[in-house]
């Protein structure tokens, strides 16, 4: 059985930055892909950004692409989510995810339901 662990949302104010991290447990990252999707209240999940375990390969939703940067510790098997220039748009539950699988391509990586694990989420706000 896997647990995802998220953290550190918070509030902080638009122009301002923050790091989310995703720790797994009971399995390695090993052969898996990591996705961070977002969803605001009475929305669909939204894709974010993912990274692919074995080979570091990393896709990006094209609203956070310059801004966000999605990264990895194989010792620690844990992934972050590095958010800079923060907009009061990017207000959202943060969710990691993991997909056991690593070889497809990045439209693959976009949905949601591609996604085996789900951690509980953590609360980014971004204030004006």
């Amino acid at each position: 059985q896997v647990q995802l662990a998220e953290s550190g949302g918070g509030l902080v104010q638009a122009g301002g930055s923050l790091s989310l991290a995703c720790a797994g447990s009971g399995r390695t990252f090993s052969d898996s892909t990591v996705g961070w999707f977002r969803q605001l209240p009475g929305k669909d999940r939204e894709f974010v950004a993912a990274i692919k375990w074995n080979f570091g390969t990393t896709y990006y939703a094209d609203f956070v692409k310059g801004r966000f940067t999605i990264s990895r510790d194989n010792a620690k098997n844990t992934v972050f989510l590095q958010m800079n220039s923060l907009k009061v748009e990017d207000t959202a539950v943060y969710y990691c995810a993991l997909a056991r699988s690593v070889y497809y391509s990045y439209s693959y990586y976009r949905g949601s339901d591609k996604y085996d694990y789900w951690g509980q989420g953590t609360q980014v706000t971004v204030s004006s």
